[in-house]
């Protein structure tokens, strides 16, 4: 989740928020948050409309992977702050779940079609490609693991 949008989660102000996090960013590894880069803001931004000469952001924003999200609950230490900390822990927890109920779906479809013989087979493929998620057309913006 980008910086703006936590911001205004735990209604707090952008330049609050960073600042919050620059204070204590040992707490805060690569893994748990990152810049992005001046190309991807620039895509961003062109997505967004923001202008820079109105007031726009001047500086790349930070992401934040699930455990940052979890440690700024560390940093920002108002009620507010909690109660958003913890519906979001909830939403990936629930997002986890969706993801084990998938494999396991596709576990049990791999002994049904084990059990059964080939005039099935066409009824399985169509399941699998059922279960398959879209592929994503457009550039993806951010943090791509394994990439330096």
């Amino acid at each position: 989740m980008l910086d703006e949008e936590l911001a205004s989660l735990y209604g707090v102000q952008t330049k609050a928020l960073v600042q919050a996090v620059k204070r204590n960013i040992a707490r805060f590894p690569s893994d748990f948050m990152f810049q992005l880069d001046h190309d991807e803001s620039a895509s961003l931004r062109s997505q967004i409309v923001t202008s820079r000469s109105w007031g726009g952001r001047r500086t790349p924003p930070y992401a934040f992977t699930e455990q940052g999200v979890a440690m700024l609950s560390s940093v920002l230490r108002s009620r507010q702050a909690v109660k958003v900390n913890i519906e979001i822990m909830r939403v990936f927890v629930r997002l986890r779940r969706m993801l084990q109920s998938n494999a396991e779906l596709a576990k049990k479809l791999d002994e049904l079609e084990a059990k059964y013989d080939a005039q099935f087979k066409v009824v399985f493929q169509a399941i699998r490609e059922l279960m398959t998620p879209p592929s994503a057309s457009s550039k993806r913006i951010g943090f791509r693991p394994g990439k330096p």
